[in-house]
């Protein structure tokens, strides 16, 4: 397939007007490779590992998250040097759907709550609400990421709020608070924020809450996901 054609496919899943205004120049195709599109690989980061699981596969583009080139370039060396040495020379296409992708129908929070086997969603400005049908144990077990933690007492676990990536907002803490959610699940929590909740947290990693939105989106179109979860150790206190 050519690759215009391919991006016209990836705007309807992920339309690039439902981004954030910070995404602007951040999203789409960011870097460009070959025109003939045959093999695509997904996955949340395009860290060195995925980039060579890619390159090894002979895929021609690869679909992420997240952007590798976050801030404007003026030096080309370094890590920055050996991510676009490696893409370019493999001519690899490069196509991120970030805050457009968390805002889409089928985009990351469906991933999440899916995983979670949550009933019954409706949507908030970003996340949503869902009805609980497992253990709280058996929730984490399934995010596959260690240890969560807890602000606050659960008392009550019936209505769960799931927003994927960093999404404690106190604005979005109190929609969910609206919507009769009991506790509301995302990742990296402030201390001004927990400390002013409305509503239990439970805090997970940014990995755990966002990849399972990718690999569900590489399963729907048959492309290959690449999993790279950061590597996380607990130190237990004596």
């Amino acid at each position: 397939m050519q690759r215009e054609a391919l991006i016209g496919q990836l705007e309807e899943i992920a339309p690039p007007d439902g981004a954030e205004p910070y995404d602007a120049g951040r999203i789409g195709l960011i870097i460009e490779g070959r025109e003939e599109i045959g093999r695509i690989c997904c996955a949340l980061d395009a860290t060195p590992k995925v980039i060579d699981e890619t390159v090894q596969a002979g895929a021609d583009l690869l679909v992420v998250h997240h952007t590798p080139l976050w801030n404007p370039i003026t030096t080309v060396d370094g890590p920055t040097a050996s991510l676009l040495r490696a893409v370019l020379s493999a001519e690899l296409n490069i196509y991120v759907m970030h805050t457009n992708f968390d805002h889409a129908p089928d985009g990351i929070n469906t991933g999440l709550a899916s995983l979670l086997s949550l009933t019954d969603p409706e949507p908030m400005s970003l996340g949503l609400v869902g009805t609980v049908t497992l253990s709280l144990s058996e929730m984490v077990d399934r995010l596959n990421a260690g240890p969560v933690r807890i602000y606050g007492t659960l008392d009550r676990l019936e209505r769960l709020a799931v927003v994927g990536g960093g999404g404690f907002d106190p604005c979005l803490l109190a929609e969910a608070k609206k919507m009769g959610a009991d506790v509301f699940l995302s990742s990296e929590m402030k201390h001004s924020v927990a400390r002013a909740a409305p509503l239990p947290c439970i805090e997970s990693t940014h990995y755990a809450l966002e990849a399972p939105g990718m690999q569900a989106l590489a399963e729907r179109m048959n492309w290959t996901y690449i999993p790279d979860q950061p590597e996380l150790s607990i130190f237990p206190s004596l």
